[in-house]
């Protein structure tokens, strides 16, 4: 069977592993690489013998079926609008867009079109959340009542080379962590119906202390603590704190699923893998659960690959713009219930994306 043919559009570090792991799916095939920065995107293809591309070059190549779109999130509405008017399918990096308007022209263009639209994160489809999703599903808790998702540490000033981006719009703890929680709650919990919060900037200036800027200074434009509350569409209630504020990694659990009948501990979804623990009512103990699912390592791309796979088969992909924009919807409402002190009423929703089938092999998406 032919593979999608697929071009990436951005050479940063987060292409490495896409360029690696699309050497392995059987359903789409990397060709080419572009970026605004030329030798940076030649370098790239080279390593992994490619086309290296301006981003004009690899949007006019008609072999190119679907653009994996790995720019800087001020820059994924536009290249995804790019993609689209030239007849290309599109895969973007999270967030979606970095605004719901955005978010909103991107996916009327692909309707219009005909053409088809994803978003990362994908890491719900590695094997610990498909597992998690697996056993509340088959109703080892019971019905969902709660879930909490933590995600706190420390700024990136202190270790990342470039760090600003991160305190500005588009960015804070929740776009750039919040996508992995609220995408993996709503694979386990189905669609958002209405959420609060509230948020603080606790420092509105940072000092990089890290190379090669160390000592500059970042005026804060965004929450860095961020607290928010979760009415799930099926009756269940979330939380989620997201922080770069706390002077070390926090000690709490990334995800508990609380349940009529057990208690489910979820691992870590900015990961593929991890341990799944299930505590049943009446008993005395916790207990691991064997992943039943494949992809356990870092597999990004899977979402790409499952977006290619559907592409072909004729079906829907599990990681869509729908799933993309309905997560970004609820970040943002998060925010304006913060700064207007009320509840957000979600405008959008999405289908709860379809588990993976049992006894996948890694990297295989087509029967």
């Amino acid at each position: 069977m032919n593979k999608i043919k697929v071009g990436i559009i951005g050479a940063g570090n987060i292409s490495g592993i896409y360029l690696e792991n699309g050497r392995k799916f059987d359903s789409m095939e990397v060709v080419a690489i572009a970026d605004l920065d030329l030798d940076r995107a030649r370098e790239r293809a080279e390593n992994f013998s490619i086309k290296g591309y301006s981003v004009e070059e690899l949007l006019a190549d008609p072999e190119i079926q679907m653009v994996i779109n790995l720019t800087i999130p001020q820059a994924h509405a536009s290249v995804s609008l790019q993609a689209l008017e030239a007849g290309k399918h599109v895969y973007v990096e999270k967030p979606f867009t970095v605004t719901r308007e955005e978010a909103q022209q991107v996916l009327a263009l692909a309707e219009k079109k005909g053409l088809i639209v994803g978003s990362a994160p994908d890491t719900f489809l590695g094997g610990g959340i498909q597992t998690a999703v697996k056993v509340i599903e088959d109703g080892w808790i019971g019905t969902p009542i709660s879930a909490s998702a933590f995600m706190l540490s420390g700024g990136h000033e202190r270790w990342h080379p470039n760090p600003e981006f991160y305190y500005q719009v588009g960015g804070g703890p929740m776009f750039d962590m919040g996508p992995y929680y609220l995408t993996a709650m709503v694979a386990m919990l189905g669609p958002i119906r209405r959420v609060t919060g509230a948020a603080n900037i606790s420092y509105p200036e940072r000092t990089i202390t890290s190379q090669p800027k160390f000592g500059q200074k970042i005026k804060v434009e965004v929450p860095t603590h961020v607290a928010g509350i979760i009415d799930f569409a099926g009756g269940a209630l979330g939380t989620i704190i997201t922080s770069f504020d706390t002077p070390a990694h926090s000690t709490l659990p990334r995800i508990e699923v609380h349940g009529s009948h057990g208690t489910l501990v979820v691992p870590d979804p900015n990961n593929f893998g991890g341990e799944v623990r299930i505590h049943r009512a009446g008993t005395s103990e916790w207990h691991n659960v064997p992943l039943l699912y494949g992809n356990t390592e870092n597999s990004r791309g899977l979402g790409a690959a499952d977006m290619a796979a559907a592409i072909i088969e004729g079906r829907q992909h599990r990681a869509s713009g729908q799933l993309g924009y309905h997560v970004l919807e609820a970040m943002h409402g998060i925010h304006d219930a913060a700064s207007e002190g009320k509840h957000y009423m979600m405008q959008s929703s999405c289908e709860k994306p379809q588990l993976l089938p049992l006894g996948m092999r890694n990297f295989q998406l087509l029967d």
